[in-house]
């Protein structure tokens, strides 16, 4: 990678044409690599994604994985912000460095990336603790090449010149490290409100209403509610029509973006927050979309 400026990210790597799993030998081998180690694989037959899914990547995607140490485990929930934030700005930067057409990758919360509406990509993060630090392994699986099941990367810009030249995943890669060392280096110092507003510019989600399933299950009542961004958690921060405040959290949920701006959130169930000054958590079940 001839291109990487980054000094502490991407400096040493571990590669293979067929791995199991690049999260699991990092996070297994924590203790034995440098921290800011990178782990590429071509291929991998059990890649590790939200809610413990398991799958196959073919080859045409980049897939690693790399270490890093945070104190604060208050920013521990916001690294996955500061990751794919790192990612959609290094491929629009790689794309204009080669005088390419820019593809506007967009974050669909909490860790997907989306391109034209569709998935090409996807974060995860894992910590754990040890004294005085935690341990973090951020795993990404981003489709460059392979237009199945979705789309790639490649296939858009096809569409747009197809005699221009493609992207490298070694180019990628670079290019995230270079882009993620600046983040990570001012998401430390400074916090997540530091990149908030550059986070929000590359998001699917301002402005769009979600329709939620208030009280038990037997007894809700519908009630539409708008995204307005992040709370400091870093959760989804919606208000309702009636003025509440709702905190929507992503555990174990599916968040659905649609075509017409409007969002789908799934969950098990939902309860109202208190007002913005005391702000509740809030599992939010989506049971229609606004009219």
């Amino acid at each position: 990678m001839a291109a990487l400026r980054a000094s502490r990210f991407g400096r040493w790597m571990l590669w293979s044409p067929r791995l199991a799993s690049t999260h699991d030998l990092v996070t297994q081998n924590f203790a034995k690599l440098p921290v800011g180690v990178v782990c590429v694989a071509d291929v991998q037959f059990k890649g590790r994604g939200r809610s413990k899914n398991v799958w196959e990547s073919p080859p045409g995607c980049l897939m690693f994985s790399f270490t890093s140490q945070m104190e604060d485990a208050r920013k521990l929930p916001l690294m996955q912000y500061v990751v794919c934030l790192a990612m959609t700005e290094a491929i629009k930067e790689l794309c204009c460095a080669k005088g390419l057409s820019e593809l506007d990758v967009k974050i669909k919360w909490p860790n997907d990336l989306y391109l034209k509406g569709l998935k090409v990509g996807g974060i995860l993060c894992t910590s754990s603790y040890q004294p005085k630090v935690y341990n973090i392994c951020t795993g990404i699986g981003l489709n460059v090449d392979n237009e199945e099941p979705t789309t790639c990367l490649n296939a858009a810009l096809k569409e747009m010149n197809a005699n221009l030249p493609t992207l490298k995943r070694e180019d990628i890669l670079a290019s995230f490290f270079n882009k993620f060392e600046v983040l990570f280096e001012i998401f430390t110092n400074e916090g997540f409100q530091a990149l908030e507003e550059q986070y929000y510019n590359s998001w699917l989600h301002s402005g769009q209403k979600v329709v939620v399933q208030d009280g038990p299950e037997a007894q809700h009542a519908d009630s539409v509610v708008t995204i307005q961004g992040l709370t400091p958690a870093g959760y989804l921060y919606a208000i309702g029509e009636d003025g509440k405040s709702y905190e929507l959290h992503p555990d174990g949920n599916r968040v659905s973006a649609k075509e017409d701006g409007n969002l789908l959130h799934e969950s098990n169930s939902a309860h109202p927050a208190a007002p913005p000054t005391a702000l509740r958590s809030a599992l939010l079940k989506i049971t229609k979309q606004p009219q």
